[in-house]
């Protein structure tokens, strides 16, 4: 278990940070921007929790944000350490397994969707975008993670999607037009 006692090291005053091996590496480097942007989904997950009132969504969602933290410390271990907290393929299933069960109940794409809707949905939009930039920011950094991590991400904006048109479907999607306003 995590214990921080104090918030502020002053050990990143200068630009670097630490990696869970206890190597230093500068807080602009792509692996950090990968983290970052990982926490930001996060975010962006918790801000649209308080829009949700389905306890099974709830309960999906709050399964992701602790994944999203193992998904961290998974970026933030460089290769070899043994022991390590990683993604695993299970965690990746899990999610397919929750996309096909929404997805039975969804009727299939006519056109692309506008981001919005209610109960969460916008809110669930939102954080499949910043999903969508982690997933960027970590094929950037690509040789420096596992697959297992770029697959994650891949499908956790597939099923923020998914999500999203779940808990929309009584109000239908909001399907873009194109042209509509030439």
């Amino acid at each position: 278990m995590v214990k921080l006692n104090r918030i502020y090291t002053r050990t990143g005053d200068a630009g670097q940070t630490g990696l869970v091996d206890g190597s230093r590496v500068s807080k602009a480097d792509p692996r950090m921007a990968a983290i970052g942007d990982v926490d930001e989904a996060n975010c962006a997950i918790g801000v649209a929790l308080l829009a949700i009132g389905d306890e099974q969504a709830k309960a999906m969602l709050s399964r992701i944000q602790n994944e999203l933290f193992d998904l961290g410390a998974d970026l933030a271990t460089p290769e070899g350490i043994d022991g390590a907290l990683r993604i695993l393929p299970d965690q990746i299933a899990r999610l397919e397994r929750e996309i096909d069960r929404m997805n039975e109940d969804l009727e299939p794409l006519r056109s692309f969707i506008l981001p919005g809707g209610e109960g969460g949905s916008a809110e669930l939009h939102r954080a499949r975008a910043v999903t969508r930039r982690a997933e960027r920011s970590a094929v950037a950094g690509a040789d420096a993670f596992r697959p297992d991590a770029l697959t994650y991400l891949n499908r956790l904006s597939d099923h923020l999607f998914v999500l999203a048109r779940w808990l929309a479907r009584d109000e239908g999607d909001i399907l873009w037009q194109p042209g509509a306003t030439r």
